[in-house]
Parts: structure tokens; sequence; C-alpha cells
């Protein structure tokens, strides 16, 4: 499952359980200082988010340079989802080793373990009951779609052994028309991977005429009237990326919008031999 529908908002999962895991380890903070007297170590576990928070976006940014500096103001742009968290994950301990490692802070250390092991236990035993609960498609959703003619189209037969990416967008949605321009560079300068557009539940009018009004040029422009691959992908945000390898199998998502430098770092990972 990649999104979570709360309302009327429609959330990544990972950034719900994100959410939820700190809620816990700051709850477990809270009681430890009121009920056993220990240091609060919520205000530590809040440095560890932010210096986690901030390398992993540094890493990223350093990782695909780049593409950020053709476009530098996108650097601070995190909707883009550019994180690495290993790096993430380094700075959060470190932070909290170093500010942990005098004497005078020796009280810290136990809260501070519980606090953060439990909230990784939470993000655990959620991520595994979703995954339990959910089964991930792996392959080339065998799912109905029509070109813009009316043609009956499957993702498979457009694949022919390619690396796929499938984009599920619709014209009222402003993330989906602000990535429009970075999916067709990229699908211009690819002709390795297989680019397909498929607009969710809107008629072959509306698609065309937010194209013709948009002058962005793309090939394989589908309609998905039933929001079938949204749903086989378990995920009801737009704009959502699936991304496939040469053999059909599911290897990374990304809800929201893309920047050239995330999607430079999905492309890799299905057609790792090739730069964009």
């Amino acid at each position: 499952m990649l999104s979570l529908q709360i309302g009327p908002l429609a959330l990544p999962t990972g950034l719900v359980l994100l959410i939820v895991s700190l809620c816990v380890a700051y709850g477990v903070a809270w009681s430890l200082r009121r009920y056993r007297q220990q240091p609060d170590a919520g205000p530590l576990v809040s440095d560890m988010l932010i210096a986690g928070l901030l390398a992993a976006r540094l890493a990223f940014v350093l990782r695909w340079h780049e593409q950020y500096l053709v476009a530098p103001w996108s650097i601070i742009n995190i909707r883009d989802g550019g994180f690495l968290a290993p790096a993430g994950i380094a700075a959060a301990l470190a932070i909290a080793a170093w500010r942990c490692r005098r004497p005078a802070m020796a009280a810290m250390r136990r809260p501070l373990a519980i606090s953060v092991a439990t909230g990784a236990l939470a993000w655990g035993v959620l991520s595994a009951g979703i995954s339990l609960a959910y089964d991930k498609p792996t392959a080339l959703p065998a799912v109905a779609l029509q070109a813009l003619d009316g043609a009956p189209v499957t993702l498979a037969a457009l694949a022919s052994g390619k690396p796929m990416v499938v984009n599920l967008w619709a014209s009222w949605c402003p993330p989906c028309r602000r990535e429009m321009p970075v999916l067709a560079a990229a699908q211009q300068a690819r002709a390795d991977i297989v680019f397909v557009y498929a607009n969710q539940r809107e008629d072959a009018a509306a698609a065309s005429a937010f194209l013709d009004r948009s002058g962005v040029t793309l090939r394989n422009v589908l309609l998905d009237s039933d929001a079938a691959l949204g749903k086989a992908a378990g995920s009801s945000a737009l704009p959502t990326t699936l991304f496939y390898d040469a053999q059909g199998r599911l290897i990374d998502t990304h809800l929201g919008e893309l920047s050239d430098a995330s999607l430079a770092s999905k492309l890799q990972k299905i057609a790792p031999s090739v730069s964009l």
C-alpha cells in the first residue's frame, strides 16, 4: 500500500508511519519522565530528527548535484522526496552519541535508547502489518487501458521487454502538471525506457485538452477510466509513478511531484547502465 486515505487526504504510507513512530517515541519519553522520573529525552529525539532529515537531504543533493545545479531553488523543494535514509540515520545516531558522551549526560542514555528503540519497533511492526494486509504488486498489472483514440492497450505490450515508467496523473492535479516537463524531457532522452502516462478517471477530451494547452509532447498517453492502476498499486494519491525493470518487476515507486534529481535516482534503479 503506497498511500493511506485519511478523510479527504491521501498521505504516503511512509510519512504516516514516520509520524506515528515519532508520536510513540515522544510518548515513551514523556512517560519515562513523568512516571519514572527519568530525564526528558524528547528534546534530544527532536534534535536527532532534525539532524537526520538535514543530513539525508544534503546527501541526496550532493549525490545528484548536477541535476540540482540546473535549478538550484529546487534544493529546498523537499516535496520531490529526495532523501538518502542511510545518511540520515547515521547523522541522527551521531548526534545522540555526541550529546550523550559526557558523564553528566549518562542518565539520559537509557530513556533516549528506550524511546528511540520503541519508535523504531513501532515502525517495524506497522510496516510488517501493512505488508501482510496488502499484497504489494510485483509485476506489470494486467489492466485494460485505452489510447486517446480508443484503441485497447496493455502495459506488457508497450513494454516489449524494456524498463517502464508508469505515471498516474490527472489534468486537475497541480503537481501532476508541474512534473510533466520533467517526465517529457526524460522520455525524450531515454529511448531505453518506455514512459507511460495513465490518466486517471478522465475522458479523452479532457486529457487531450490539457496536453494541447500545456504544449508538452508525450508519447503513450493512456486512459485509465476506473483508476485500476492506482487500485492495483495501492495508491489513491496523484501523482503516483511506478518504476518497472526490463523483467516487468516493480522496483520502486514515487508519490508526489518528481524533480530531475528524484527521477534520475529512480531511473538508475531500473536502467543503471545509462545515466539521465
